[in-house]
């Protein structure tokens, strides 16, 4: 998929994912919004995966550890085929499969996850298995900034240097904020390219992490015997006005007619990138 018809579906799946919020009274919009574009990217360009045969031992691995963010996974997951879009619409009712962190029992799903600070640890040891069967399936995972405050992280990030898992990508959502507020006043992270880098993994900085174009070349940047880190600098409730850089929206549900104006932004946005504006 070209860097246009990508952008194009990520306004899509915006809308889809915007709605079941609103209809569900329930989720986590801000977050979506900001990690829309790296997905966005990974599952329609990147990820060998494939919906008619999701437990293909030679499938690519993805372990969403920001799992709070699951409303776009689930729009992604439909969109695809894994199962069907009406579906959608049980999000977070009672008996659904479609709860509010990511859950096994839904085809495309590797690992529950949502327990912050685990997900890296988990995408180790797939990656480590991936080694140790001669297999050549890659494994990727998307953190939070926030959770990077969690120990387990950083002895994850020991491991993967360690074993040298230069089949394992690791995506953090840079947005800067969390539910209480800056990450930089709950707990300081710059200079996270150093961290990293003194963590023995090969670093890739994407100045805008909401730039698919850029994305898609990050994911070719690796290094031979190197774990890769993408620090993909994005902005929380990206393309919804009222939602952008405000940390409330971390899990903020719409009203009507915050919905609606919601709604006429995207289209206007559409509008324009249909136009090439």
């Amino acid at each position: 998929m070209d860097t246009l018809s990508l952008r194009r579906k990520a306004l899509e799946l915006k809308k889809d994912f915007i709605t079941m919020i609103y209809e569900a009274g329930t989720g986590h919009i801000g977050s979506d919004l900001s990690c829309t574009d790296i997905l966005v990217s990974l599952y329609y360009h990147q990820l060998n995966v494939n919906p008619a045969f999701p437990k293909d031992p030679k499938r690519d691995r993805y372990i969403q550890s920001k799992g709070h963010a699951v409303e776009i996974l689930w729009a992604i997951l439909a969109d695809k085929g894994f199962f069907e879009k009406a579906e959608l619409k049980t999000f977070s009712q009672f008996d659904s499969r479609l709860l509010g962190h990511p859950n096994n029992k839904v085809p495309g799903i590797e690992m529950n996850t949502g327990s912050l600070g685990h997900g890296l640890a988990l995408a180790v040891g797939s990656a480590l298995a991936a080694r140790l069967d001669g297999e050549s399936y890659h494994t990727y995972t998307l953190m939070g900034d926030g959770e990077l405050a969690e120990g387990s992280v950083w002895e994850a990030a020991m491991a993967g240097a360690n074993y040298k898992l230069d089949n394992l990508t690791a995506i953090i959502d840079r947005n800067r904020l969390q539910i209480t507020g800056s990450t930089e006043n709950v707990m300081a992270l710059d200079n996270l390219h150093d961290k990293w880098t003194a963590f023995g993994w090969h670093v890739v900085d994407v100045a805008d992490g909401n730039d698919v174009e850029r994305l898609l070349k990050a994911y070719q940047d690796k290094e031979p015997g190197k774990p890769t880190v993408i620090i993909a600098n994005t902005v929380k409730g990206k393309g919804v006005s009222d939602a952008e850089g405000v940390a409330s929206w971390h899990h903020h549900v719409l009203n009507v007619e915050e919905y609606q104006k919601a709604m006429k932004e995207l289209d206007v946005a559409m509008e324009a990138l249909e136009n090439g504006k």
